[in-house]
C-alpha cells in the first residue's frame, strides 16, 4: 500500500471526525433491542444513500448490505467484508452526557453504535477510494448480535455472503481494557462459543419445619450446584478451555416456606465443538440424575448458542501488519484469549475472517467502565483510529 495513501487515510479521517461522532451520537440516543433495530436501519440507509452507496435493506429483517466498487470491478467479483452490528441492550443507561439514551431501559452499552458509526465513516473513505480497492468491499450492518440465535446466522441464511461471493471479513469491537490509540489482535482460537443454561426445579413445597413431607427444590438446586461444576473439573481435558457459571438461583420461599420450585440460569463456554456436544449431554444427564434421586423433576432448556471464534491466521497477520505500519508497532498488542463470545463466529465458520479490537479508554476522561455497563463511554478519538483501521483492512 502506497504511503500515499496513508497519509490519506489519516487526513480525511480526522476531516470526517464530526461527522462520525454525529453519527455515533444519533444512534446512542435512540437505541433498539435486537431484531427490532428498524429506526437505527433506515437512519443508515439514509447516510448510505447520501454517500451514493448502493445497499440492499431488510436483510434478515433488520439488517443492511452495501456495495463499494472501483471501476476495475465487475459485479461477480468477490469481496472483502467489514461488519458492525445495530442493536443495543436492555440496560438503563447511568451516563449525564447530552447524547444519553432517551428509551428507558435501553442502551448502546456493548459500542455498536461505535461500530456503526465507525463503518459509516470508513464507507466513505472507501468510497472516495474505490478505484484504488484491490476487491470491492461489501458492508454488513447486522441486528442482534447480543441474543440468540444471532443476527450473524441469520444474515448468512438469507444469503448475505453471496451475491457477490464474500471471501473474507474483518470486525472491529470496542475493549475498555485498551488505551485509545490502540488496536488488539489475536490469531487463531480468540473467543469461546456460548450456550445458555435455563433449569426449573419442580418440586413439592411445604412447612421448614417439616421437610420430610416436602421434596426441597433448594436443596436439589445446591447440589446441582456442586456437582454440575465436577462436570468441567473431572470431565474435560485441562488444555481445553471451558467455564461453567450459573449467575442466577431464585426460589421464592420464607424462612419457613419451602416453595414449590426453584430456578437456575447459567452459562456454559468452551473452545472445542466435540468436548462442547460432550458436555452438554453430561449436563443434561447430571440434571436428570440428581432431581429424580430426591423425587423431584427438571425442565431444563439449553438454548445452542454461538460457536467459538477462530481467527484466520494469514488474514489477522495481514491485518496486523497494515495496521503496524499505519499506527506504529507500539500501538498495536497480541491479546490473550477469553470466553466471552461473538456471533462474528458463524462468519468464521464460513470464510476467513479477522476480528479485532479497538481501545476506547481514558482515565483522565473517566472512560474506565467495562461493556455491558451502565456507565460504559468511549473516548472520542478512538473514532479516528477505528475509521483508520477499518478502511486499512481491505488493502491487507
Amino acid at each position: 500500500m502506497k504511503n500515499s495513501l496513508h497519509t490519506l487515510i489519516q487526513q480525511r479521517s480526522e476531516e470526517l471526525f464530526a461527522k462520525v461522532k454525529a453519527y455515533r451520537e444519533h444512534i446512542h440516543r435512540f437505541p433498539e433491542l435486537s431484531y427490532a433495530e428498524h429506526e437505527t436501519m433506515s437512519y443508515v440507509t439514509k447516510q448510505l444513500t447520501a454517500l451514493n452507496i448502493p445497499f440492499t435493506a431488510n436483510v434478515a429483517e433488520t439488517g443492511i448490505t452495501a456495495i463499494i466498487r472501483g471501476d476495475h470491478h465487475s459485479e461477480i467479483d468477490s469481496c472483502f467484508g467489514l461488519r458492525s452490528e445495530l442493536d443495543a441492550l436492555p440496560i438503563h443507561e447511568l451516563n449525564d452526557v447530552q447524547y444519553c439514551s432517551t428509551r428507558e431501559g435501553i442502551m448502546h452499552a456493548c459500542g455498536h453504535d461505535v461500530h456503526t458509526a465507525i463503518l459509516l465513516g470508513a464507507a466513505e473513505l472507501l468510497q472516495e477510494l474505490r478505484n484504488e480497492l484491490p476487491h470491492p468491499v461489501k458492508l454488513f450492518f447486522q441486528p442482534g448480535e447480543e441474543k440468540n440465535p444471532g443476527g450473524a446466522s441469520l444474515m448468512i441464511a438469507d444469503g448475505a455472503l453471496k451475491n457477490p461471493d464474500v471471501h473474507a471479513m474483518a470486525a472491529l469491537h470496542v475493549f475498555p481494557e485498551m488505551e485509545t490509540g490502540k488496536l488488539g489482535f489475536k490469531t487463531g482460537l480468540y473467543m469461546a462459543s456460548c450456550d445458555e443454561i435455563y433449569i426449573t426445579i419442580n418440586g413439592k413445597g411445604g412447612h421448614g419445619a417439616t421437610p420430610h413431607q416436602t421434596i426441597d427444590p433448594i436443596m436439589i438446586g445446591a447440589q446441582l450446584l456442586v456437582g454440575l461444576q465436577q462436570i468441567v473439573s473431572r470431565n474435560c481435558d485441562p488444555k481445553i478451555p471451558c467455564v461453567l457459571s450459573f449467575g442466577h438461583f431464585e426460589a421464592l420461599g420464607a424462612t419457613n416456606v419451602i416453595p414449590e420450585k426453584a430456578h437456575m440460569k447459567g452459562t456454559f463456554r468452551t473452545m472445542d465443538e466435540a468436548w462442547r456436544a460432550k458436555a452438554l449431554e453430561l449436563i443434561k444427564s447430571h440434571v436428570n440424575h440428581v432431581t429424580a434421586q430426591f423425587g423431584a423433576t427438571a425442565d431444563l432448556t439449553i438454548s445452542k448458542g454461538y460457536p467459538f471464534l477462530e481467527n484466520d491466521p494469514e488474514l489477522t497477520t495481514a491485518v496486523r501488519t497494515i495496521a503496524e505500519t499505519h499506527f506504529g508497532e507500539e500501538n498495536i498488542e497480541t491479546l490473550p484469549i477469553r470466553l466471552t463470545s461473538e456471533d462474528f463466529s458463524y462468519y468464521a465458520q464460513e470464510i476467513p475472517v479477522c476480528f479485532f479490537r479497538l481501545g476506547v479508554r481514558n482515565e483522565a476522561q473517566g472512560i474506565v467502565h467495562g461493556v455491558h455497563h451502565p456507565r460504559f463511554n468511549i473516548d472520542d478519538r478512538a473514532l479516528v483510529v477505528g475509521v483508520q483501521a477499518m478502511t486499512l483492512a481491505p488493502f491487507s
